[in-house]
């Protein structure tokens, strides 16, 4: 069985910095993401994190991962660009991208989207209802209608992203506020899954069914062929029809 290549990004910030999220993840957000996908046979998934030579984002290690998922917060700025610009065109080609929780204003989700992926936010442990509004769509599948996180970052309306090409999650927050929670889009041949939950102070990913979303989604993503980028030039020979131009033919 081929198995889906999964690189898991990690800012690995805040589980250096603060004491209370290094308690949740003592091993990192993405180490702890990483060990839930590897529980389907069916996926590999390996770690890189911003410290690392390229972020650990090598052309190398790119051209070898079907889908990447991105956590981001304190460090967005951090990010070089020529790894947006290298993750960009292997999204374009078709590399899956699963953006979490605060990577919404990550270099790469804004570049993509070419939005500014504002929002409202307010951390105030409050619970979250998550609503499933297409129980139809691989990423819902093994879903209840709903399930509720105990304590959560609210996120709210208005979201600056553009359309989705599909509404999945919508979350409700403890203060009235309601979320675009899950939401998909197409960029080039690449699939991008946008999914809120995930606060660093709160376990979110040792959630089980936060855990079965992450590997519904990246199964999702996985690439169904490949786009190369950039414009070839086509010779006039080489051109499917002869060409005539002032009455001669090219061929």
């Amino acid at each position: 069985m081929t198995q889906l290549r999964v690189t898991v990004w990690g800012e690995n910030v805040h589980e250096q910095t603060s004491k209370a999220v290094g308690a949740i993840y003592p091993t990192g957000m993405h180490t702890t993401i990483a060990d839930a996908l590897n529980q389907d046979a069916r996926i590999k998934a390996r770690t890189a994190t911003l410290q690392e030579t390229d972020h650990g984002l090598t052309d190398t290690v790119l051209a070898d991962t079907d889908v990447l998922t991105w956590w981001g917060h304190a460090a967005h700025g951090k990010v070089d660009d020529k790894i947006v610009d290298r993750v960009q065109k292997r999204v374009l080609e078709g590399m899956g991208l699963i953006v979490l929780h605060s990577g919404h204003h990550s270099k790469i989700f804004k570049r993509l989207m070419g939005t500014s992926c504002d929002l409202l936010w307010r951390e105030a442990g409050e619970r979250e209802r998550v609503w499933v509004c297409n129980p139809g769509h691989a990423i819902t599948q093994g879903l209840p209608p709903q399930f509720v996180l105990e304590h959560e970052e609210m996120y709210g309306e208005p979201f600056g992203i553009p359309n989705p090409d599909e509404v999945l999650l919508i979350g409700w927050f403890q203060g009235g506020e309601v979320f675009r929670s899950g939401v998909t889009y197409r960029r080039g041949a690449g699939k991008i899954f946008y999914f809120q939950p995930g606060h660093e102070t709160y376990p979110t990913y040792h959630e089980p069914l936060v855990q079965q979303i992450l590997r519904n989604a990246v199964l999702w993503a996985k690439p169904e062929g490949v786009f190369k980028t950039g414009c070839q030039h086509i010779s006039a020979d080489k051109a499917p029809e002869p060409i005539t131009a002032s009455g001669a033919s090219v061929h």
